[in-house]
């Protein structure tokens, strides 16, 4: 069954989302007062040369001020047993940093998440304004990757393993 809608209304623009498969990021960021980081799907890359990327943030978010102020930040991709990191990192009002999540310092400053399929260590370029939300263009500094794993999808509301 189908169903089209004339304009949108949120619900069935998050229905509509729900059908397409996302990498899960949480993206860290540390401007002086402290780790923040959040959970995202909305991460894609824009260019190669130079290495471009981008991901929404809404404004609203107690990360916004940190992702704003950071000289950099990371991009860490969750690795498929990392389900308890994603929703970790998308809960409100919580230490996301605190135990059970484990972290270290990259040698810049930057928290980066333990255990993670890879991460891209980002400078932010700009940040668009978009609706509620921004849209922040970074370029690529430094990137690491595990070959040997897998990624942590989200797909129909839940967090999926390939």
């Amino acid at each position: 069954m189908s169903t089209t809608v004339p304009g949108i209304a949120p619900e069935f623009f998050r229905r509509v989302f729900r059908n397409h498969p996302a990498g899960v990021v949480v993206i860290t960021a540390d401007a002086g007062r402290g780790p923040a980081g959040f959970t995202a799907t909305s991460l894609t890359s824009l260019s190669l040369d130079p290495p471009l990327v981008a991901f929404g943030i809404g404004t609203g978010s107690s990360s916004w001020p940190h992702v704003e102020r950071a000289p950099s930040v990371v991009v860490n991709f969750l690795a498929a047993q990392q389900q308890e990191v994603a929703r970790r990192f998308a809960t409100r009002g919580i230490d996301r940093f605190g135990p059970p999540t484990r972290w270290s310092r990259h040698p810049a400053g930057d928290p980066v998440l333990d255990g993670v399929a890879g991460w891209l260590r980002v400078s932010v370029e700009r940040a668009v304004p978009a609706g509620d939300h921004r849209i922040v263009i970074a370029r690529v500094e430094e990137a690491w990757v595990d070959d040997e794993s897998s990624p942590l999808v989200f797909h129909d509301g839940g967090y999926r393993t390939l």
